[in-house]
């Protein structure tokens, strides 16, 4: 049974992809019952009778002309139905009794009405029923009201139908494939696109780390080597500064590429994310790097989000970096956060002259701090990311301003998980 399946479905398979020698084998199928039906006699008390009569030869040449036309009822559906209508009504109007040419016209009908479109095949349908069966009734043989001649209006309104269900059929199989073959161009797209706004939230977060603790640790190590001579205490504690910002960026960045940890590796580590709880220890990094820096923040019983409160972080973070390298070495920075309504204000002061670096083709240490790296501009995404704003420029009088506008609920109101990295994807 298994073997006759798997057969049967070879065989479909083969004759789906020779659509031309499946049609030769349908018409040597309708020609062989045409024929068989030529021979039968109908007996409506007792049901047909063979070994009475014998088709003519013009019949059988109308029923080879019939099947023949079937072969090329997919190339030319309408061309194909009306030779074979006209072969019947020959058939009707020339032969007593006359020959089931008609079936040849049943199958071309039913092409057309499963090759076109519904209006159209009410029309042909119509058209080909109305046609048949009144030279069936009228030039035929037999009686008007006979069943031969009802068998015609019923067998051609069947084909139409049946031509049009199938039609129906093909086009929904084929909308539910489009849309299953869309939702999983969708799906694709989705997770390339999560892939890609992972892949930048975590370039991001690596410059946050690199950038802050690699300045200050050639900073740091800049002090060491000055004042390794003459003042050793001095350059020891500036080595003690140099070894805790390096731990500091190499436990970040181990947690950061701890994320990256497929399922079974080993566990990713679990500290929360860096928020404005620990300001105090990034501010002392800074004071450490010989850039004094204070601080007002307000509301410090009211913890932000944690989307909210990493991205106010790393505002502070990278501003500060800014500060330190572009500002000059007496510069001085002011940090405020302050909850306003439904948000949250960050703003970093520095009321640097600016250091201009050798090699510098004209361009001035503010514009520098927007074209020339990525901070500013990954500043500016993370706080877009949440619904916020971003406004860096120099201040007037000197000195430079990054003003930060934070929606103390995220954008897309998604309930925030702390002690995970930012969700929403932004980055300084």
């Amino acid at each position: 049974m298994t073997t006759l399946g798997t057969g049967f479905v070879r065989a479909r398979r083969w004759l789906r992809g020779h659509p031309l020698a499946f049609d030769a084998a349908l018409a040597l199928a309708v020609l062989a019952c045409m024929i068989c039906a030529s021979f039968a006699e109908p007996n409506p008390g007792h049901g047909p009778i063979f070994g009475i009569r014998t088709p003519e030869p013009s019949s059988v040449l109308l029923m080879v002309l019939g099947a023949g036309a079937l072969v090329l009822r997919r190339r030319d559906p309408m061309a194909v139905l009306a030779v074979t209508g006209l072969l019947s009504t020959a058939e009707f109007i020339l032969m007593d009794p006359p020959a089931p040419v008609v079936m040849s016209a049943v199958i071309a009908l039913f092409t057309v009405a499963s090759r076109t479109d519904r209006p159209t095949t009410w029309r042909v349908g119509l058209l080909t029923m109305a046609v048949l069966t009144v030279a069936a009734m009228v030039v035929g043989s037999t009686p008007w009201y006979s069943q031969e001649n009802l068998g015609v209006f019923a067998w051609t309104g069947m084909a139409a139908a049946a031509g049009d269900a199938v039609r129906s059929r093909r086009a929904f199989i084929d909308a539910i494939r489009e849309r299953a073959e869309r939702a999983e161009r969708t799906r694709e797209e989705e997770a390339r696109r999560r892939v890609a706004e992972e892949r930048l939230r975590i370039a991001r977060d690596l410059h946050d780390v690199v950038a802050h603790h690699i300045a200050l640790v050639n900073v740091q190590a800049g002090v060491a080597a000055h004042v390794m001579d003459k003042r050793p205490d001095q350059a020891k504690e500036a080595l003690a500064h140099v070894r805790e910002a390096s731990r500091s960026a190499l436990g970040e960045l181990r947690n950061t590429v701890g994320l990256l940890r497929q399922s079974g590796d080993p566990a990713a580590p679990t500290e929360p994310a860096p928020g404005l709880a620990v300001l105090g220890e990034l501010v002392d990094t800074f004071r450490n790097a010989g850039l004094p820096v204070e601080v007002a923040c307000t509301d410090r019983d009211s913890p932000l989000p944690a989307a909210v409160d990493l991205a106010a972080y790393r505002v502070i973070q990278e501003a500060l970096t800014n500060v330190r390298k572009h500002a000059g070495a007496d510069a001085k920075a002011e940090v405020s956060v302050v909850r306003v309504g439904s948000t949250a204000e960050i703003t970093v002061l520095d009321n640097g002259r600016g250091a201009p670096r050798t090699g510098d083709d004209g361009t001035g240490p503010y514009e520098e701090r927007d074209s020339g790296g990525h901070g500013l501009i990954g500043m500016r995404e993370r706080v877009t990311a949440l619904g916020g704003t971003l406004t860096a420029g120099p201040r007037y009088g000197g000195g430079f301003r990054v003003h930060a506008i934070l929606p103390v609920m995220t954008r897309t109101g998604e309930p925030e998980r702390p002690g995970t990295a930012d969700s929403t994807g932004g980055h300084a």
